[in-house]
């Protein structure tokens, strides 16, 4: 960073959008995904620009739910521009989740209304932001408008996941929001999966194979993967 812009240790974590705004380059706009780690329901993505710091701020995975569902209310109501994007199960299947996560953050900057002045993302460079950014390591931990894309992601995520518990209530969605938990592996094992996992996973081919077998070997047609699960 340029001269000026020195960050020091103890700034906390509005300290990178402090010293770019001291180099003209903002607003800053940071962005983040949730759910790249699970098997089953959607990628979502989100992007923030902060000007007013939010009390108690931090990496959406360190906070209680409590905690993040009040910093999600505060963001929303000071954040300078707010934007989401949900990318579905079946969409991750077909480009591939890396492609679908680059996409999803793209999508996220692209609906802001505000255009930002600099960009932050957490972990991995993104190219085609239609501004100059910064990858950053733990950005979550770091950067507070990557914090606050992390909050927002996950709580939009995490809500979705309790919705889609009751379309589908033998997985427990609402528990691991379709994170790969014993307690999911479990429900994949007895039921194989739903139209909400995702087909690339290992584990939910496996659970798709072994379900499609057992039904077959019981002398009984294989029913449609968009019906396990679901109860009567």
């Amino acid at each position: 960073m340029a001269k000026g812009s020195t960050i020091r240790r103890d700034a906390g974590i509005y300290g990178f959008e402090r010293a770019l705004a001291r180099q003209g380059l903002h607003p800053v706009a940071g962005v983040d995904e949730a759910g790249r780690g699970a098997c089953a329901g959607p990628l979502v993505a989100s992007a923030v620009i902060l000007e007013r710091p939010i009390k108690g701020l931090a990496d959406s995975k360190l906070l209680t739910e409590a905690r993040r569902e009040a910093c999600f209310d505060l963001i929303m109501e000071r954040a300078v521009d707010v934007s989401v994007v949900v990318i579905p199960a079946a969409e991750c299947d077909r480009m591939g989740l890396h492609v679908a996560n680059i996409a999803a953050l793209r999508r996220a900057l692209a609906r802001l209304t505000v255009r930002p002045g600099y960009v932050l993302t957490d972990g991995f460079p993104v190219d085609g932001l239609g501004a100059p950014g910064l990858a950053m390591w733990k950005g979550d931990r770091v950067a507070a408008s990557i914090a606050a894309a992390s909050v927002i992601a996950k709580v939009t995520r995490d809500r979705m996941m309790v919705q889609m518990h009751e379309d589908y209530p033998a997985y427990d969605f609402a528990t691991h929001k379709g994170y790969s938990t014993p307690l999911h592996q479990q429900a994949l094992k007895l039921h194989g999966p739903c139209a909400e996992h995702r087909r690339r996973y290992v584990n939910v081919r496996a659970a798709m194979e072994g379900t499609v077998h057992e039904r077959a070997s019981a002398g009984g047609p294989p029913t449609s993967p968009a019906s396990w699960g679901r109860e009567s």
